[in-house]
């Protein structure tokens, strides 16, 4: 397989990588006939593509291809300390695993460490906690939510230390071996995907790291939840409905916090559109000291469709949203559409955090179900799931436009990416963001 760059997998094998290089590992389905959606694009040979990026032209090399078997590797995160990347895999049929990679600095090679039992089916998304001595994953099928305990020298997950059950132990309505494709959004699939709760994400509060939060696409809601880091435990806190009151079907599946301002942004996925929210910082402190609260820690203040208003919204549902380093865009990926839309953030003191459209790009691609910046936030990457290839963007950080740089890239099923900036040998300092 060759790269834009004419570089095949045999010519870089000999590439040493300088210290802080920019590396893109991109996660691929290797089964489609256990997911809760339906690829249309190639199954996976090997589980896990590394690339190197250049930052002045864009330009990737591919670096690695994973030689260990591990069955449709999805969300992916880079350990803030040390060179391991965690990645987990989705089926709606056998448990979820957590597997541990170690990353070369030298190659970008991977080489797996050890996988654990994620407790739960189609597990889709891990958090640390900024002390890196807890991992927050979720299982989008079942929608648990579990805490796993991390052992800080060698970044090895130790462990279950708690698990926090939507359902209270009911059967789900939905049976894995005859479901609706979740990759659908008619009503039929609508109905049928919002029977049993589905958490999608979880992330910790940015200021404090002590509220979760859990999109949960089958309810319409966001789950709030105390995270104790001592005892690893969740404690219920209430929900917040993810979008305007007494809507239906809006399925929210990412949550993201503004880098400096109290805001955050949810993307439903069925509904096409992001709900922003202020954060009550107010309504944290009380929660955290102990004291009787009712009133929710997000408040709603808008809701923006990603689409075109003539667009069939049936004909679409949005993948990733992400807020850019600078924190003056926000950007969402539309599955159907195939496109990303770029919302300017405002910033001015009377509607900051409120967005206004600032584009709408072509991914030159089907199914943009990820993308992602590099370090220097002017690359974007797509992964172009059912059209089997990546996609590099130039972003104008004046405009908010994307510009198509005209590299493409062969890649069987690509569902995620991830940044990963090796660590250099060294004593680390703990990062104040994951």
């Amino acid at each position: 397989m060759s790269t834009a760059s004419g570089k095949s997998m045999e010519d870089t094998r000999s590439v040493a990588l300088a210290s802080g290089q920019q590396l893109i590992v991109v996660s691929c389905y290797t089964r489609f006939d256990n997911l809760a959606h339906g690829p249309r694009g190639t199954e996976a040979k090997r589980s896990l593509y590394t690339f190197w990026l250049d930052p002045s032209d864009g330009q990737m090399t591919l670096l690695s291809v994973s030689e260990d078997e591990v069955m449709n590797p999805a969300f992916s995160r880079f350990h803030p300390l040390h060179n391991v990347l965690y990645t987990c895999t989705e089926s709606v049929a056998e448990e979820g695993e957590i597997v541990s990679w170690a990353v070369c600095p030298q190659s970008g090679k991977l080489s797996k460490l050890s996988s654990c039992g994620a407790g739960g089916t189609s597990t889709c998304y891990i958090t640390l906690d900024k002390e890196c001595e807890n991992m927050l994953i979720v299982n989008y099928w079942n929608a648990t939510i579990g805490v796993f305990g991390l052992d800080s020298a060698t970044a090895q997950v130790t462990g279950l230390r708690s698990m926090f059950d939507p359902n209270e132990g009911r059967p789900m309505k939905a049976r894995h071996d005859k479901h609706v494709n979740h990759s659908q959004n008619d009503s039929t699939a609508q109905k049928e995907r919002q029977a049993d709760p589905h958490s999608h994400a979880v992330i910790l509060d940015p200021f404090f790291g002590q509220i979760a939060y859990v999109p949960d696409l089958g309810m319409d809601l966001i789950r709030q939840f105390r995270f104790d880091k001592v005892s690893g435990k969740l404690h219920s806190i209430g929900t917040i409905p993810s979008g305007p009151s007494g809507r239906v079907a809006l399925g929210p599946r990412y949550i993201e916090f503004h880098p400096t301002l109290p805001v955050c942004y949810v993307v439903n996925e069925l509904s096409s559109e992001v709900s922003v929210f202020a954060f009550d910082r107010r309504v944290v402190e009380a929660v955290i000291s102990g004291e009787p609260v009712t009133e929710p820690t997000l408040r709603l203040v808008q809701t923006v469709s990603t689409i075109p208003e003539a667009y069939p919204g049936d004909m679409n549902t949005c993948g990733r949203i992400a807020v850019h380093s600078s924190g003056k865009f926000v950007l969402v990926s539309n599955r159907g559409h195939d496109s990303i839309t770029v919302f300017r953030v405002h910033l001015d003191p009377s509607s900051a955090g409120l967005l206004s459209v600032a584009s709408t790009q072509h991914t030159r691609g089907a199914t943009p179900r990820h993308f992602m910046f590099d370090n220097s936030g002017q690359w974007l990457v797509t992964a172009n799931q059912d059209s089997d290839n990546l996609g590099v963007f130039r972003f104008n950080l004046a405009t908010g436009k994307l510009e198509w740089s005209g590299q493409q890239y062969e890649v069987p099923s690509p569902n995620f990416l991830c940044s990963v900036i090796p660590h250099a040998p060294g004593p680390l300092m703990p990062s104040s963001k994951l």
